[in-house]
């Protein structure tokens, strides 16, 4: 609990509006939450994302500092989720056990680029080894006699996304936050237009639109990335596995009830039209070479949607009197959201902003 509470107005019910509202509230802070779409039916990244908390797999484009803000946030999520779970009585699954980085034999090349890139980025920081096909084996038996190398990082995660976002909304609904839904806004500092036209007046006002507000922040696109969810039992898989390829690299997640969430593209475009042909093909093909049982996987959603990115993939934070924005969490939303709510909530309430050149803080006059 906070000595001066505030009341705070959040646009954009992703993930880090979510997270946001929840963790002010837990300050006694006011809050209400508006959302253009339906609250129960979230149209953010974050529900189509796969839920990868992958500091050492995102270091290789993203530099040291996505490295070092990911293993930030990859620490806290147990205190949040352990919080949350007090809270909600909802216990969201988080499995920190790493990832597998594997290759065909006629892509070798690119894993030993990978594994290249990766040790230049990090200069000796970071867990991560080789293994050979009898460690392959033994960390994912249903890989078996596929590989022959692959590479293990251990310091990664991944969370049940659609399960967290079900139970934040939860828990700020019961604690007695204002959702909107269906109600897009216009924003002022210190103030939330309504299209109605009705205008309300708040302490302070926080954007966490991504692609949204698009209009109020240049440079700001949306990069389109498809998925691919299939259900099998024949197949098990302990941790997310990229499989390097020349023209993509395809992640498998595997997900509760049997369900893997696959994905590889990563498209320059802000169409937000259904998954192309070319894709599902690319996608289903690549699975199939982890492991023919998945040729018999029912397909039980195909969906597209578009990160919020910058100009350099990095996420951004803008202050203003009455009004903070944050967005261009791009691909990395599971990753950073909780380092940039951190530094949102040293910006409201005082505080020292730890990675505050690494984001980007921008106080705008």
């Amino acid at each position: 609990m906070t000595e001066q509470t505030q009341r705070i107005a959040i646009a954009g019910a992703g993930l880090l509006g979510r997270l946001l509202a929840w963790r002010l509230l837990r300050r006694g802070h006011a809050v209400t939450l508006f959302e253009a779409g339906a609250l129960a039916q979230p149209a953010a990244a974050a529900h189509t994302a796969a839920g990868m908390i992958a500091p050492l797999s995102e270091a290789v484009e993203g530099g040291a500092s996505v490295y070092e803000m990911g293993m930030a946030a990859l620490a806290l999520w147990p205190d949040w989720l352990r919080e949350l779970h007090e809270q909600s009585g909802e216990a969201v699954a988080c499995q920190h056990n790493g990832s597998l980085i594997v290759a065909h034999p006629q892509d070798s090349a690119e894993l030993l680029q990978f594994h290249s890139d990766l040790r230049h980025t990090l200069a000796d920081r970071g867990r991560f080894h080789w293994l050979d096909g009898a460690g392959i084996e033994a960390h994912e038996p249903d890989l078996s006699g596929q590989f022959q190398q692959g590479l293990l990082l251990e310091d990664e995660a991944h969370i049940d996304n659609r399960h967290l976002l079900r139970a934040l909304l939860q828990v700020i609904r019961t604690q007695r936050a204002d959702c909107r839904e269906n109600c897009a806004v216009e924003l002022q500092p210190g103030a939330v237009s309504i299209n109605s036209g009705q205008r309300e007046e708040f302490d302070l006002v926080v954007d966490c639109r991504g692609v949204g507000a698009k209009r109020q922040w240049p440079g700001l696109r949306g990069v389109r990335g498809e998925v691919l969810a299939v259900q099998t039992p024949e197949v098990t898989l302990q941790r997310p596995v990229r499989l390097m390829h020349p023209r993509y690299q395809l992640y498998v997640v595997p997900k509760a009830n049997h369900c893997f969430v696959i994905g590889a593209t990563q498209i320059e475009s802000e169409d937000r039209g259904p998954v192309t042909l070319r894709s599902n093909l690319e996608l289903g093909s690549a699975l199939y070479t982890l492991n023919p049982a998945f040729a018999e996987a029912r397909v039980v959603e195909l969906k597209a949607n578009l990160r919020p990115a910058l100009l350099d993939n990095l996420p951004r934070v803008q202050h203003r009197q009455g009004l903070i924005s944050a967005n261009g969490l791009y691909r990395h939303g599971y990753l950073l959201a909780p380092v940039v709510i951190g530094h949102i909530l040293a910006l409201i309430e005082g505080g020292a902003l730890p990675f505050a050149d690494a984001l980007g803080m921008e106080q705008v006059a």
